[in-house]
């Protein structure tokens, strides 16, 4: 465990950022490294790749729930002092993993091809969408255990190993994506399908590198499951701060699944376009998505250890660095969009939309910005209803103008990204004044 309720907030910030950046930017090198070579294969195997990856958005959303409530009450435990109370946590959440791993490998695989069938621009899309969920599918089942062995992690304030272990599965990962897609020196080319494998075979090396560092003597987190039985009660405490926050990060699959409906009769350059530009979007969040997840256990240990003026802190800290970085950010999506997206795919009318998507929604890149640092201190302050609730009334506002415009003669894909700029600018402010009024309430309550 490090105690992150004394010293510089800053530094704090910054040190457990950087942990968090390596692990982002390794994961979105794998990602980036893979769509490489998938793109070789032609759109409609880029088509395919980005319509399991709304897939692995739900499985985001549903480790979200995991990961943010155990994180918190491990935070909180850590900050009061608790160690007994932050390992009760720790083999809750576990047991709350596994089980959701087994359900949704049986309600995903024998779900698969409907889902498919509703997403795929044409027949050769879906057919390369089935060999890559099919393999793809148990991976995201393992992500379920292996976020939530890190979340643990995070919550104690111990980001190195984790940290340690994404950047060695991914290196396996990469190395072992262009051999089983290409057939490398073996001859056996699994094409889009090998991409899929490698993640599998990395995500198994994670998960048994973690497992064994929980049950070291030494270790402050450790399994102790003949000891600890699954109790549906600390399964409540879990989910509900979980919940919330994994509908919140839901809304990200949601937007994804009707884009991509939408843009089905576009063809699959289309589709192609915007998971190329998606991709691209996740790694250049990577800088504010790693400040957002090291807020949260800082300014969680600091309110188990009653210590707002230090939580708020925290909360302007990381709003200061990250608009300062989007603000880069933006700029250079507005002018080097089409290169970027050209990286991926020599395709004209899949670079024409994925820089269009990129230069547009560049825009809003410091609002997005505001939204994920708030939201990650309402986590820390186990108050995770009111972000659900702003980006729900967020996601309705473009959902339900695009769904009318999207039937209508002459609806343009770019109108769904002007929406996306105009709503997050509300939204983010709407957070931020929340989470200044939640901090004020929960100090209140400590004054006699």
């Amino acid at each position: 465990m490090e105690d992150l309720t004394t010293g510089s907030l800053p530094r704090h910030l910054l040190r457990t950022a950087s942990f968090m950046l390596v692990t982002m930017l390794s994961q979105t090198l794998y990602f980036l490294v893979d769509l490489y070579w998938v793109g070789s294969l032609g759109k409609e195997a880029v088509a395919a790749v980005g319509i399991a990856g709304n897939l692995s958005f739900v499985v985001l959303a549903c480790t979200q729930v995991l990961g943010v409530g155990t994180t918190t009450l491990v935070a909180h435990a850590c900050g009061a002092r608790d160690g007994p109370r932050a390992r009760a946590v720790f083999h809750q959440s576990q047991w709350l993993a596994a089980a959701a791993a087994v359900l949704f490998l049986i309600v995903a695989m024998a779900g698969r091809h409907a889902y498919i069938g509703t997403l795929a621009a044409d027949a050769a899309t879906a057919r390369l969408a089935d060999g890559y969920l099919l393999w793809f599918i148990p991976a995201l089942a393992l992500q379920f255990v292996l976020a939530t062995m890190a979340a643990a992690l995070r919550g104690s304030g111990a980001f190195r190993t984790p940290m340690m272990v994404q950047v060695v599965s991914v290196a396996i990962n990469m190395a072992l994506a262009p051999f089983l897609i290409f057939g490398w020196g073996t001859g056996l080319a699994f094409g889009v399908s090998g991409a899929a494998i490698a993640s599998l075979v990395a995500i198994m090396v994670g998960v048994g590198w973690l497992t064994v560092q929980f049950l070291q003597p030494e270790a402050f987190l450790r399994f102790g499951a003949a000891t600890t039985p699954p109790r549906p009660e600390a399964w409540g405490r879990l989910l509900a701060i979980g919940l919330p926050a994994g509908a919140e990060f839901s809304m990200m699959a949601a937007y994804m699944f009707i884009v991509l409906v939408v843009a089905r009769p576009f063809g699959s350059a289309a589709q192609a376009g915007f998971g190329i530009g998606l991709r691209l979007l996740q790694a250049m969040f990577l800088p504010v998505v790693a400040l957002a997840f090291a807020a949260s256990p800082v300014a969680g240990q600091n309110v188990g250890a009653h210590r707002f003026d230090r939580v708020r802190q925290t909360l302007l800290t990381a709003l200061a660095l990250t608009v300062g970085l989007m603000v880069f950010v933006a700029v250079v999506c507005q002018f080097a969009a089409a290169p970027l997206v050209g990286v991926f795919s020599p395709d004209p009318a899949v670079i024409v939309v994925g820089a269009d998507y990129l230069r547009i929604i560049s825009w809003g890149f410091a609002a997005s910005g505001i939204v994920f640092v708030s939201s990650s201190i309402f986590q820390a302050l186990g108050r995770t209803v009111p972000p659900l609730v702003t980006s729900f009334l967020r996601h309705v506002a473009i959902f339900a103008p695009v769904l009318w415009l999207a039937a209508r003669p002459g609806f343009d894909l770019k109108v769904i990204w002007y929406l996306s700029v105009a709503t997050v600018v509300v939204h983010a402010a709407a957070n931020f004044l929340l989470v200044q009024r939640q901090i004020r309430l929960q100090e209140a309550r400590l004054v006699p």
